[in-house]
């Protein structure tokens, strides 16, 4: 019998993924290179199907897309022959607020997709040209939840947050200042900065005033921690009690609890990486950008979730050289980097700045110079839960561990209906909420 993973790579170029009959025959009903089958009923999957040219690291590239627009991957497939690939992913909203735009997505989807129908597979990896950056001034006064809100409404328009300082004055009013780019690529013409502003008033009231500006020179923000916390922050393996309450705590052993297998039994040109662990946010993009990090290429993988919340991954692999992973110490490193990945995708702590109090919050960066999607969105998010006040805050990139990490530092109002100062249990359920939002534990 063949190896799975080369039936599989042959079925993608006849037009079949195992597993993904329905939407197989969708896209054989069209030339679009994204096909979409929306969910008919609210707790139903919608099918994705993308059929294009292969370029290294487009599977990682899709699910980030996919992650940016509040989707969770409930299952898929991917086959690749090195040239051509073909993927079916099925989604949900990770909660019914979430509106999403599909033919937006769509649109962003297809522009991802290659051109060009010849390709090898991971050449010296390039990235389409830098995107324009824009300067977002907005004045209001001051409120709970502020922050949050201005962060959903450009979400909503598909605008990324690539910087934000916040600052609030003594008189009550706030200027909010972001760096921006359009997911659309349209924020140069003015009916596209009309409709921003034009949102930002109806949601937020007449009282806001905005300005949109060319952010000429501007360059991603580098944070400057103290050695001491940045240490903290960054180190590469997090104690079972550090930082964390017992419900968290909970939670991160029940994650801990992940399983990788390496096989090189059943396929002559594949290693077979098998991974079993608990299902969080961003899991699968958590994997694939490893994978793409790592220089290795994904020639079939599977992913699906149980009932009990756990997730199954299956993944026929090689290395840049064509070669299956069977060096044990190869392996150990892989298997050492993804545990990382999967476990502590993000950081998060509160210090002391001076006579304040501060968040942080660290997610590593692609090679490629990618971020994390909604890191912003579901922090601020949080933190209004909570009813906690915004003073300031920051976006920047820091160096640690070999490696560039992005920083969100948020100064939090100490307030008397929600003391920080003296209080380590208010501290404690800061961290425990900002990190299940972070990582869906609730959605």
């Amino acid at each position: 019998m063949p190896p799975v993973g080369e039936v599989a790579a042959a079925e993608a170029r006849s037009g079949m993924v195992l597993g993904g009959g329905a939407a197989a025959a969708a896209v054989g009903g069209g030339e679009d290179a994204v096909v979409m089958q929306v969910a008919g009923a609210e707790g139903q999957d919608s099918v994705i199907t993308i059929n294009c040219p292969d370029q290294a690291g487009l599977g990682c590239d899709l699910c980030r897309t996919i992650l940016e627009f509040g989707l969770r991957i409930t299952r898929g497939d991917v086959s690749t022959d090195g040239q051509w690939c073909f993927v079916v992913f099925w989604v949900v909203p990770r909660t019914p607020s979430i509106k999403v735009r599909w033919a937006n997505l769509k649109n962003r989807l297809m522009s991802m997709c290659p051109s060009n129908y010849p390709m090898t597979f991971y050449p010296e990896i390039t990235q389409p040209g830098p995107s324009q950056f824009y300067l977002l001034k907005l004045f209001s006064a001051d409120r709970k939840g502020l922050l949050h809100d201005v962060t959903h409404i450009l979400s909503e328009l598909e605008l990324i947050i690539h910087r934000v300082k916040v600052s609030t004055t003594p008189d009550g009013r706030v200027i909010d200042l972001f760096f921006i780019t359009d997911g659309m690529e349209l924020l140069h013409t003015k009916e596209r900065q009309e409709e921003t502003c034009s949102m930002l008033i109806a949601t937020l009231g007449p009282s806001i005033s905005c300005e949109i500006l060319l952010a000429e020179g501007f360059q991603q923000g580098f944070s400057s921690l103290p050695p001491t916390i940045s240490e903290e922050l960054f180190r590469l393996e997090l104690a079972d009690g550090d930082n964390c309450s017992r419900s968290i705590c909970a939670e991160m052993k029940r994650m801990q609890k992940a399983t990788i297998n390496f096989d090189n039994t059943l396929s002559p040109a594949h290693t077979l990486l098998q991974i079993n662990c608990a299902d969080q946010k961003g899991l699968l993009y958590d994997i694939l950008r490893t994978m793409k990090d790592c220089s290795i290429q994904v020639t079939y993988g599977r992913f699906w979730s149980d009932k009990k919340g756990f997730r199954e991954v299956d993944l026929f692999i090689k290395q840049a050289d064509g070669k299956k992973i069977i060096d044990p110490e190869k392996q150990d490193v892989l298997s050492s980097r993804l545990r990382s990945e999967m476990l502590h995708p993000l950081r998060v702590m509160i210090v002391n700045r001076g006579p304040d109090v501060e968040l942080l919050v660290a997610n590593p960066v692609e090679l490629s110079g990618k971020g994390r999607p909604r890191v912003f969105y579901d922090a601020t998010f949080a933190l209004k839960a909570l009813g906690i006040c915004i003073f300031s805050a920051e976006i920047g990139r820091q160096a640690a561990s070999e490696r560039q990490w992005e920083v969100y530092r948020f100064l939090l109002d100490d307030s008397s209906e929600f003391p920080l100062s003296n209080s380590l249990v208010n501290r404690n359920r800061i961290v425990d909420w900002v990190r299940k939002t972070l990582l869906g534990c609730y959605n």
